[in-house]
């Protein structure tokens, strides 16, 4: 007899369908799986075998050929397990076959018949959305992941006897409903990272602002213990909330990569990361095999923070140089090429020297010109080219920050930033040249050049500070861009300004 059960396999951040087909045949007792298995999916039998055997079902002396269609797709991971379970018993005619052809099974089973979760869930109820089935079921440990996802009826198990039961009719299973997960708080509001709790730095959290309304990577540039860790950290509290797509794809990817934050993976927050300077180019860019997303691809709509740029492997950060500006990363197998989103906002940041007390007007500096040279040269310079905002972070002193008022919460400050956004996306002034210049008061564009040249800045910094001049003045609420916010523009390029 033959029997088939709805899989989906993890590929990247994407889930490809699988059918699991059983066909139940004569011979020597045996079962075998093919279709590109890898070590895991191979010893699924084993887990199959003593899950089923936990419900008092024992497989026939019959020979069971296990396929896992399409046959030239790789195959990963354990959460094929239920699926086989469903196609087993279904061909040994233990459990009705009615609902398998609209349903999608998920899960790893444990030797007692247990339903674990395994990442990835909300991709794969996404490909079950694409495929057209009507049913899913999945882990009761992976209820949380399935409330962004409309069209599919989502069911939890917690064991595969309760699974059983369901096919054959006999018990309803428990359906996913957003009721189901209690509200969490927003990221507003916590002290240590509303951008309130920064003091004296108007300038750099200006530089903040402005980076959130357009989107601009940002390199932030101080001595030790300035601030800049707290400002990036600040940066997704005045970020706009992600819009119901950019929450899903936010929260896809979190769940393929096996992170259980309950603010990304219901929609709430962007996410941030910060991977530790010693982290490899597979790390930061993704691989592995299976292929697995790396820091810019858990940061995609959010915030990536590179603390100590020029303390991270060379080929790692340089990787940044394509998709700071394509906004994708493309990896290649022999067997498979995938693409994965990386689309964050870029905070890095650095100290002006070794020691970090060039230019400090409190501390001396030991080091010397050729010592700062080659620090700074660790970074290449296309890659500092490709932040928008270079921006200077002093120290404050014990007084000044003393004395300082309260600033703005990030929530007011979030307000100006969403509409500053909805002004540039209404406006539509693109990526040309052309586009870029037909806005611009004509004295704006005289100073803006006159600047690119004294500073001898690229033609890609030149049109970095243009379309960072028609973002501040969105946050003026100008509908052209006017000398006083080109002039704002060309102080964000501070690497730009010191004597080559």
């Amino acid at each position: 007899m033959l029997a088939t059960a709805h899989a989906a396999c993890l590929i990247g951040i994407e889930a490809n369908p699988v059918q699991v087909e059983v066909r139940l045949g004569e011979g020597l007792p045996g079962f075998d799986i093919v279709g590109l298995p890898e070590r895991a999916v191979r010893e699924s039998r084993i887990r199959v075998r003593a899950a089923l055997s936990s419900i008092g079902f024992t497989l026939p002396p019959r020979h069971l050929v296990l396929n896992l269609a399409p046959g030239d797709l790789p195959k990963t991971g354990a959460g094929l397990d239920l699926a086989i379970a469903a196609s087993v018993l279904a061909a040994c005619e233990g459990v009705s076959s009615e609902q398998l052809s609209n349903t999608l099974f998920v899960g790893e089973l444990s030797l007692s018949g247990e339903l674990r979760p395994v990442r990835g869930v909300l991709a794969l109820l996404r490909s079950a959305r694409r495929a057209g089935l009507r049913n899913a079921i999945i882990p009761e440990g992976s209820r949380r992941e399935a409330l962004l996802v409309e069209g599919v009826s989502v069911h939890c198990a917690a064991h595969v006897g309760a699974v059983v039961r369901w096919l054959n009719g006999e018990a309803p299973l428990p359906v996913v409903t957003p009721d189901a997960v209690a509200p969490t708080p927003d990221l507003q509001g916590e002290p240590d990272r509303d951008l309130s709790a920064i003091r004296g730095q108007e300038t750099a959290r200006r530089a903040l602002e402005v980076a959130a309304a357009g989107g601009h990577h940002m390199l932030l540039i101080g001595s030790p213990g300035a601030g800049k860790t707290m400002l990036a950290r600040a940066l997704p509290s005045i970020l706009p909330p992600p819009s119901a797509e950019e929450a899903l794809e936010i929260a896809t990817i979190a769940s393929s990569a096996g992170l259980r934050s309950r603010r990304i993976l219901i929609g709430r927050q962007r996410p941030f990361r910060a991977p530790h300077h010693t982290a490899s180019a597979a790390a930061i860019v993704g691989g592995g095999e299976p292929i697995r997303a790396g820091e810019l691809t858990l940061a995609h709509r959010g915030v990536l923070f590179l603390d100590e740029l020029p303390e991270f492997r060379r080929d790692a950060i340089e990787t940044l140089r394509t998709t700071m500006e394509e906004g994708e990363v493309v990896i290649s197998r022999a067997r498979q090429r995938v693409r994965l989103p990386a689309e964050p906002m870029v905070i890095a940041a650095m100290n002006p020297c070794p020691c970090g007390y060039h230019g400090d007007p409190t501390r001396f500096c030991r080091c010397g010109e050729l010592q700062i040279a080659r620090y700074r040269g660790r970074v290449s310079g296309p890659l500092l080219d490709r932040f928008d905002l270079q921006v200077a972070v002093p120290r404050v002193s014990a007084r000044v920050m003393r004395k300082a008022t309260r600033g703005e919460t990030s929530k007011a400050v979030q307000h100006r930033v969403e509409r500053a956004r909805a002004r540039l996306i209404s406006a539509d002034r693109g990526t040309s040249l052309e586009s870029l210049t037909r806005h611009v008061a004509q004295e704006a564009l005289t100073l803006l050049e006159l600047g690119v040249e004294r500073l001898k800045m690229s033609a890609r910094a030149y049109l970095k500070a243009l379309r960072v001049a028609h973002t501040i003045a969105a946050l003026d609420g100008s509908s052209e861009v006017l000398p006083a916010h080109t002039a704002e523009a060309l102080q964000y390029r501070v690497l730009d300004r010191e004597p080559g």
